[in-house]
């Protein structure tokens, strides 16, 4: 269900007049990662939405202290919930995603709900093949174990340095971690890694819809989560639509380079995209 907070996201929207330009995170995140961008695309005229995942804590220190929250979210479950906050809006809006939030802004494009669409390095969906060992260890800490398909699983700190922050300083990685890392669930982490071999995975992406709209994917080299490999053969298959398709790659960056000290220049490529089109 639309939360109270998002529905009041909703309505400030749909009074603005302004385009709306929904966010949406990823996994081990909340959507107090997207800050410095609503505030970055609210400077620029647009209005910025940032609804959660369903059961979403408000606050980091909330979600560690009760991470039972998290447990058995699906892909399909999260994509609806971003689908319901966005059909509430009178314009269509631009949507933006990271990680596995660059998934679920797939889907609901591939379901022709967006504008224009930013996946910034999107975990993989059905038909994307590459499996690069740094995209295996990331996600270790989930797959070693079967149970943990029915948990809510953490980082730790050694564990988000080498996902998220192997590309800053030490201080800015622990920074990063306290502010922002939570748990997830462990089943998204599971579908992902067996899309290819479930004919029924909710990991899937309508990539030819001719409603699906302009797409961007930005990736960059030195991503452990979802190395440049993944990204590519994402903007391959989503090549197949008539649309709008284009990559670009941020070079020396890894996963966290939407919310580390360099985010302005990822968060400046994505609104220039939408610029173009809404």
């Amino acid at each position: 269900m639309v939360t109270e907070q998002e529905a009041r996201q909703v309505d400030r929207a749909n009074e603005s007049g302004r385009q709306p330009v929904v966010f949406i995170h990823g996994l081990w995140l909340l959507p107090s990662s997207w800050q410095n961008w609503a505030t970055a695309f609210e400077e620029a005229g647009y209005t910025a939405l940032t609804p959660g995942w369903p059961d979403d804590p408000e606050t980091v220190e909330e979600a560690k202290a009760h991470p039972e929250v998290f447990v058995g979210k699906t892909i399909k479950q999260v994509a609806d919930h971003y689908a319901e906050v966005i059909r509430k809006l009178t314009n269509k809006p631009a949507v933006i995603g990271h990680s596995f939030g660059g998934l679920f802004t797939q889907i609901v494009a591939g379901r022709g709900l967006a504008a224009a669409a930013v996946a910034i390095s999107p975990a993989p969906f059905r038909g994307v093949l590459p499996l690069p060992i740094a995209a295996l260890r990331s996600s270790f800490p989930v797959l070693r174990n079967p149970a943990n398909r029915n948990r809510a699983i953490g980082l730790t700190y050694p564990q988000f340095r080498y996902a998220f922050a192997n590309k800053v300083s030490e201080d800015e990685a622990a920074r990063l971690y306290e502010a922002y890392s939570v748990p997830g669930p462990g089943r998204l982490i599971f579908q992902a890694a067996t899309a290819n071999t479930n004919p029924w995975t909710e990991a899937k992406v309508d990539s030819k819809n001719p409603e699906r709209g302009p797409l961007l994917i930005i990736s960059t080299d030195d991503d452990h989560t979802v190395p440049w490999a993944i990204a590519n053969a994402s903007f391959k298959k989503q090549q197949r639509n008539h649309g709008v398709t284009e990559i670009t790659k941020v070079p020396d960056r890894g996963h966290a380079f939407t919310l580390d000290s360099g985010w302005r220049d990822v968060a400046d490529k994505a609104l220039g995209f939408v610029k173009r089109f809404v």
